[in-house]
């Protein structure tokens, strides 16, 4: 397994910037696809970006689409997420998780190594 740790979160205006890292350490962090979910207070962990392990293939859910990037540096086994154009409704504890799935998946299932989360709060 790969373990992993997030930094980055913050407390930011609406309309402001932050970016999420995320630093793997373990196995071979380039044969994990990886992806980044969300879980707001009372609500659900739900999927926000996922990147292949070769860093091509981003997918987001549609309400971050055009606003939120993720990436990845596999010299320095980190993922990122940057996200712009922030908006109260995404304030939440924002988790990094890698998958071993062949195929690039956005179910909370598939990703079986998790970091501890980080609070990213947005002010209106």
């Amino acid at each position: 397994q790969v373990q992993l740790v997030e930094s980055g979160g913050g407390l930011v205006q609406a309309g402001g910037s932050l970016r999420l890292s995320c630093a793997a350490s373990g196995r071979a962090f380039s044969t994990y696809n990886m992806g980044w979910f969300r879980q707001a207070p009372g609500k659900e962990r739900e999927f926000v970006a996922a990147i292949s392990w070769i860093g091509s293939m981003p997918y987001y859910a549609d309400s971050v689409k055009g606003r939120f990037t993720i990436s990845r540096d596999n010299a320095k086994n980190t993922v990122y997420l940057q996200m712009n154009s922030l908006k109260p409704e995404d304030t939440a504890v924002y988790y990094c998780a890698a998958s071993s799935t062949t195929v690039l998946s956005t179910r909370l299932d598939d990703f079986g190594s998790w970091g501890q989360g980080t609070q990213v709060t947005v002010s209106s």
